[in-house]
């Protein structure tokens, strides 16, 4: 497997080859409506010179729209860089289309689309209908079919103001991400605050105490060596106290809990843009080894899920299960994704069946649809007893 999408993420720029070719053919998709002026370039109604340099002229208007669009859709605006090109857009269509006829109003579509696509919406509200008013102009004056100014109104605002919905969408899309990772910094950094509070309040007495016993240990060993000692004796058991007191604290950061590793699968997969089905809660009876290696083994799925595997949704189940040796607890991650098949388990899988073992666990996996071999479908059972 390989982390590497298949589809461009709403507001996420393009990460590979593939991606930027699935966007170009969204794109260039709708330049089938290009044909009413290619068409008339080749049916040869023009004289030479005038053919050459429409076909010209239409390269450069289709090339300037392409990477304008591909480019600014996600980004905010640069406002004066893109209003130039969208003024040159809508000049070259004006001047092609009173020049070369009507087949070529349908590039003020081009130019509404554009401008909903790329300019803040305060601007795209009124420059939209601009354009479309210019279009009804030139269609009325000029010597056109009368059906064919209609036929291209309603395509020009509906979709300039449709690309407007569409460019709103992606940038609050894009400002979610970046809220949504300033939320995790600054959770990141609480965490830090309160680990470094933790410590202080656990080592500070002990460290405090340690100083002055020891201050007085040197006063006292020249004259009263007995003394001393009872002073040294008293900094040996803080110090093994305080070491105590840091072990535990460590071992309580440092070991997940169920409950708060299905909080964070929800999380970790809605931020991926997979659909999941999570569980709220967690069994409150499980011994504290088997919640471990759950937790580890949760996490690892779900990290695979999101890396690898390309899925679109995601299913977390929690089952408890009576057998001949006990009750059980089984946990099911199961993904629509590639699957599995012919790839070497990785030092995921690994971790997980070590910690399995310590606990008495088992572990199978299988294709989430057996006929196509789709999807993967990873199942841990641990006792759930207390003893």
């Amino acid at each position: 497997m390989n982390d590497d999408e298949t589809f461009v993420g709403i507001g996420r720029p393009p990460a590979n080859r593939r991606q930027v070719g699935i966007k170009l053919l969204w794109i260039g998709i709708w330049l089938a409506f290009m044909s009413a002026p290619v068409k008339d370039l080749i049916d040869g109604t023009h004289a030479p010179w005038a053919t050459a340099l429409g076909a010209l002229a239409l390269a450069a208007f289709v090339g300037t729209y392409s990477v304008l669009v591909f480019r600014q859709t996600s980004k905010a605006p640069a406002r004066y860089r893109v209003g130039v090109t969208v003024a040159l857009l809508g000049a070259l269509a004006v001047v092609l289309s009173l020049t070369l006829g009507t087949p070529w109003l349908v590039l003020f579509v081009y130019v509404c689309v554009t401008v909903g696509a790329t300019l803040p919406l305060r601007t795209a509200g009124w420059l939209i209908p601009v354009f479309t008013a210019v279009l009804v102009a030139i269609g009325l004056t000029a010597d056109h079919p009368r059906e064919i100014v209609p036929a291209l109104v309603v395509p020009a605002l509906l979709g300039g103001f449709a690309m407007s919905g569409v460019q709103q969408m992606i940038r609050t899309t894009v400002e979610l991400r970046e809220a949504r990772a300033t939320v995790a910094q600054l959770a990141a950094n609480e965490e830090r605050l309160r680990l470094a509070r933790d410590l202080h309040d656990l080592l500070g007495h002990s460290l405090s105490l340690i100083t002055l016993k020891s201050e007085l240990a040197g006063r006292m060993l020249p004259g009263h060596p007995d003394q001393a000692a009872l002073q040294v004796a008293d900094i040996e058991q803080v110090s093994r106290q305080a070491l105590v007191d840091v072990r535990s604290a460590v071992s309580g950061y440092r070991r997940p809990t169920l409950p708060g590793e299905l909080a964070g699968a929800r999380t970790a997969l809605a931020a991926a843009g997979v659909a999941a089905d999570v569980p709220a809660d967690a069994p409150d009876d499980l011994p504290e080894k088997a919640e471990e290696v759950l937790a580890w083994a949760l996490r690892e799925a779900v990290t695979n899920v999101v890396r690898h595997s390309g899925a679109r949704r995601c299913t977390v189940t929690l089952t408890p299960r009576q057998t001949l040796g006990g009750r059980l607890l089984e946990l099911t991650v199961a993904d629509d994704g590639r699957g599995g098949s012919g790839v070497k388990p990785g030092n995921g899988l690994t971790g997980i069946t070590e910690r399995l073992a310590t606990v008495g666990g088992t572990l199978t996996t299988r294709p989430t649809d057996p006929g196509s071999g789709k999807g993967f479908t990873l199942t841990l059972g641990v006792p759930s007893d207390r003893t």
